[in-house]
């Protein structure tokens, strides 16, 4: 994979992904940045979500099960020394529909331990917890 990242002034920068996408990345005020997108840290959490859940959708459609509605929320650890890493990153998956615990939790263990190729590319520690159709929350 190969993409170009632009510099625009200050500390923002712009990059077309290999699928044409653009995206914008910026600093905080605080640092000299004018806050016009996203942190790449921001970014990066974001990329980790996006991947599993499409890992998630991908596999339970090959169950053919579809759920009616799916969100996670993702929360992140960074160490406190440069360069700040991140060292652990939480998903919470939150599904509901018709849809077999047991093929749940399959397909989320799945995507955490095998499939999410931007998860396996951190050096952080992992966790996974779920809920189906407002229960509580499980542990992986």
């Amino acid at each position: 994979m190969e993409l170009s990242v632009k510099w625009n002034g200050k500390m923002a920068f712009s990059g077309e992904t290999p699928s044409g996408h653009e995206l914008k990345m910026d600093a905080a005020e605080a640092i000299g940045g004018q806050n016009t997108g996203a942190r790449p840290t921001e970014l990066l959490l974001n990329a980790v979500a996006g991947c599993t859940g499409i890992d998630i959708i991908s596999i339970l459609t090959k169950m053919r099960l579809e759920p009616t509605t799916f969100h996670m929320d993702v929360k992140a650890e960074r160490a406190d020394d440069h360069p700040k890493r991140f060292t652990t990153i939480h998903t919470h998956y939150i599904l509901e529909g018709e849809l077999p615990e047991e093929k749940v939790v399959r397909a989320i263990k799945l995507s955490k331990d095998k499939y999410c190729s931007v998860a396996h590319s951190l050096n952080a520690e992992m966790t996974a917890s779920y809920s189906l159709n407002g229960g509580e929350n499980i542990d992986l």
